[in-house]
């Protein structure tokens, strides 16, 4: 019974981290509804992750590998993808929905397989039934995400009362635009984890790996948040909404 549940706790755990992704998209959606932007999210979202991981640097001090400058770059890249991942993704949602991008993360497993292939992290043997099993969960997954793509997209068949044409018009392009951003979204973060799978390999200690990729990600998101919102009430982190969409950001 124990071994079968130590074979478990992985896909748990993955299934877990699914629940949760979908509810910060949930959460996030309705913290921008209320005024926050995707850049000031991204920033508090990694800077309260970063000071809460802040004391693993020392609690690991004695039996953590040394660090290095190579490291640290390797680092500041997990953080410049794990940024761009969380702009172009919460750009996508702003522009969409939140049901929407939750169909969009079925892209993520199918485009890590392919970049694992291309970079030789995995091989691509038609005769193992792990490969066909892996490229046929591709296939279905990116399939998927395009199907969901159709089904939740803008309406197409209008009636007596409808909505104005021009104001479809402007839905469909919102629609189209979300639409790449999460695209994006989902390639940058397959690249993103096939990064952190080789860093990872590198320096096997999660919480300081984690707590890197969270300090730089918040130093790049302040950077780029003052370069393009300059609107200050976005920037205030009322009790509610927005401040509830930061603390379960950092907890899920």
């Amino acid at each position: 019974m124990a071994m079968e549940m130590k074979v478990a706790l992985p896909y748990i755990g993955m299934a877990s981290t699914q629940f949760a992704q979908v509810g910060l998209m949930i959460v996030g959606k309705k913290a921008m509804s209320a005024g926050m932007t995707n850049f000031t999210f991204v920033f508090y979202s990694n800077t309260l992750a970063a000071l809460i991981l802040l004391p693993s640097l020392f609690f690991y001090r004695s039996t953590r590998p040394p660090l290095n400058f190579s490291l640290i770059c390797w680092f500041f890249l997990l953080g410049v993808l794990g940024c761009s991942a969380q702009l172009t993704g919460y750009t996508g949602i702003n522009y969409t929905s939140a049901s929407f991008a939750s169909a969009m993360l079925n892209l993520i497993p199918g485009f890590t397989f392919i970049l694992a292939v291309i970079f030789r992290m995995e091989k691509l043997d038609c005769r193992s039934t792990s490969t066909l099993i892996k490229s046929i969960g591709t296939i279905v997954s990116i399939a998927g995400a395009f199907t969901a793509t159709l089904y939740k997209g803008p309406q197409i068949l209008l009636t007596s009362s409808s909505k104005p044409q021009n104001y479809l018009h402007f839905q469909e392009t919102d629609w189209i635009i979300g639409g790449l951003y999460l695209v994006v979204d989902c390639v940058v973060s397959s690249l993103y984890l096939i990064v952190q799978a080789s860093v990872l390999q590198k320096y096997p200690v999660e919480l300081i790996v984690v707590f890197f990729y969270c300090f730089f990600a918040s130093i790049i998101s302040a950077i780029v948040s003052l370069f393009m919102d300059r609107n200050l009430n976005a920037w205030l982190l009322q009790p509610g909404t927005r401040l509830f969409a930061v603390l379960y950001s950092v907890s899920r």
